[in-house]
């Protein structure tokens, strides 16, 4: 099961997100005996079958749960094949009324190709293929090969032990592992080989051609290919533990405090996946191994690491009397960064390992709810937070040479207020926000006029977040619930950055630049939002729903080297609405529980703006990803 917390509440970990908390809850001591079958068939080749078991709590204390999925397709946009092979496996152990050990173990392996490119608008309505155009993709050997794809495959382990001291006193305390592998592609080499009027492209806007690069690469024998496709990897090495202590000081004041440690290894390289006919590679990135003759499943243009050690204690005193409940958390954090870097530096220079570089953290907040009447509360939140920078602003070159060491924390001051009721038929709630975000860093991905993408590190920008937040559910009979929520956010950049470095797609340092972005609205996010459904049930075993949603006030993206001189606000995306149903029936299928589910989204097949990067404050000078049309799915569920 899994627990969504929104806004500042309460939470169990050392330094929680400004917007909210998350926590999966995974023993299976508590479920049934039983399971279930799917399987799921959509539009553009949509296919997915799954299973889950559960054992349930055996005679011997011990109860398991084990589930696994296949999902295959076309995807919606020319060249996004998919697949994927998801899995969850749970074994817990009841040793006694005081113990409880929780083995888990999740991931899915996956690979899926990627509309990587945005296009000018006019493009998408010259293709064939219309708002499913993709450029990033071609044909091999009569096969589709889409260049830019996305691998990944992050198993995550945890062992939870649980622990009941005594009536008043609990102690649960989780240790975990993550090991992830992957990344994404691309090419290397000649870049003009892909832009959209390339002769290597198969007619008008068509996907690449790539045998004839192929061919190329043959007659230059000797030479070496002048294109080939590469990935850029992201494997890492996560492991940390998390206890919580619980007791309860008094029958109104309970008392949580915890330690929360965490290491991890990130691995980045490049890596060649394919030579496109060609001997080998040329690079000369590796200042151990010059000239290089690339093959395939070398490492090549960088290699690096980045270590993090994380460690964090909190507190939290929790109250609750009457008609009032609040809530009163301190913590403190300290992050060490570390970077190896093995392509930049000799095997045996002493700057090819930095020293470790440590920044403390610390973290305060309060919230109360106070119960007017049996219908009526409010509710108030406070939080002030000072996190470590990010790793790339402490290492902002991506060398080991300039180093951010005094790289200032990231600070961040929240408020929140907020009024709730709830009666037999209506519950509602109103919430105001206001965060500050101060030397805030972040990295930038953006393209270039010549098709390549760039890598802009902004530091030392500040961001105001404020709005107001309504959400309802309405009761109107016992077959018939209406839902609604309105988002109202006035989100902004608040100063000018000097100093921006932007790199290439191979960490090359390529300029520096000021970004005047004072007063501009954040882009890439929708700051107005509406939403209204309602469920319907048709029979006693068929259930109706029909939302739709809104979305307004989404500014575009930019390129961070045109904003050097004060220009008009980012071009902002027309507004847009989609409507979706989904329909749900019940029935029995000889001794089994059996559902039908049938989706339909996007039902009138709006043609809108998804995302956007300005160029010139227009339409006509922005480069677009359009959102999905309409789509559809049909799936049946057999329980036992």
């Amino acid at each position: 099961s899994m627990q969504v917390q929104r806004g500042l509440g309460a939470s169990k970990v050392a330094t929680p997100s400004i917007g909210g908390t998350i926590n999966i809850l995974s023993k299976t001591t508590d479920v049934e005996m039983g399971g279930n079958v799917y399987t799921t068939l959509g539009n553009d080749g949509y296919k997915k079958i799954g299973v889950t078991y559960s054992t349930g709590l055996l005679e011997n204390g011990f109860a398991s749960t084990v589930s696994a999925s296949k999902t295959d397709g076309d995807g919606y946009v020319d060249g996004t094949e998919f697949n994927a092979v998801a899995y969850f496996i749970n074994i817990s152990k009841q040793i006694n009324e005081n113990h409880k050990l929780s083995f888990t173990a999740f991931g899915a392996k996956q690979r899926h190709g990627q509309r990587q490119n945005a296009q000018a608008i006019e493009t998408f309505r010259e293709s064939e293929s219309g708002i499913k155009f993709n450029a990033d993709w071609g044909y091999k050997n009569g096969q589709s090969l889409t260049y830019e794809d996305n691998f990944y495959h992050k198993p995550q382990i945890s062992l939870n032990h649980y622990w009941t001291i005594n009536d008043k006193t609990d102690l649960s305390t989780a240790l975990y592992a993550s090991f992830g592998s992957g990344g994404g592609g691309g090419t290397a080499g000649d870049s003009n080989k892909f832009l959209l009027n390339s002769d290597y492209r198969i007619g008008n806007y068509g996907p690449v051609d790539f045998d004839k690069i192929v061919d190329e690469n043959i007659a230059l024998g000797a030479n070496g290919a002048s294109t080939v496709l590469r990935a850029s990897r992201n494997d890492h090495q996560w492991y940390g533990v998390l206890s919580t202590l619980k007791t309860d000081l008094t029958d109104n004041l309970v008392l949580l405090g915890g330690l929360d440690l965490r290491s991890y290894k990130g691995i980045h390289f490049t890596e060649l996946t394919d030579l496109l006919g060609g001997r080998f590679f040329a690079d000369n990135s590796n200042v151990n191994n010059p000239n290089a003759q690339v093959q395939v499943g070398d490492k090549y243009s960088y290699y690096n690491d980045g270590l993090v050690r994380w460690m964090g204690l909190f507190g939290q005193l929790e109250y609750s009397k009457d008609k009032l409940a609040g809530f009163v958390s301190v913590s403190a954090s300290n992050t060490a960064y570390k970077r190896v870097d093995y392509f930049l530096y000799t095997n045996d220079s002493p700057l090819r390992e930095t020293d470790w570089y440590n920044f403390g953290g610390y973290m305060a907040k309060a919230g109360a709810n106070y119960n007017l009447d049996s219908k009526n509360n409010i509710f108030v939140n406070a939080g002030y937070f000072e996190k470590a920078p990010f790793f790339n602003t402490v290492f902002s070159s991506n060398n080991n040479t300039a180093i951010n060491a005094d790289a200032p924390n990231q600070k961040i001051l929240s408020f929140e207020v907020g009024y709730g009721y709830r009666s037999d038929k209506l519950s509602a709630n109103v919430n105001l926000y206001r965060t500050g975000w101060k030397d805030r860093s972040q990295s930038y991905r953006y393209t270039q006029p010549d098709g390549t993408f760039a890598f802009a590190n902004i530091l030392g920008v500040n961001a105001l977040h404020q709005g107001i937040e309504i959400d309802f559910s309405y009761r109107a009979s016992r077959k018939f619930k209406l839902n609604g929520m309105v988002s109202l956010g006035d989100w902004r950049w608040e100063n000018n950055v000097e100093n921006v470095q932007i790199f290439d797609e191979n960490n090359v340092l390529i300029r520096t630049v000021d970004l005047f972005i004072k007063d501009l609205h954040v882009g890439d996010a929708a700051q107005t939002t509406m939403a209204l459904g309602f469920d319907y049930n048709v029979g006693e075993e068929t259930r109706l729903s029909l939302d739709y949603n809104y979305f307004a006030d989404l500014y575009s993206q930019f390129d961070p080297s045109g904003r050097g001189t004060v220009l008009p606000e980012a071009w902002k995306v027309p507004a847009y609405g989609v409507f979706d149903a989904v329909v749900s029936h019940n029935f029995k299928f000889g001794p089994f529980d059996a559902t039908l589910i049938g989706r339909l989204e996007n039902i009138f097949n709006t043609h809108y703006i998804a995302d956007a990067f300005d160029i010139n404050q227009t339409a006509l000078g922005a480069n677009v990803y359009y959102g999905f049309g309409r789509t559809f799915s049909v799936g049946a569920k057999l329980k036992f």
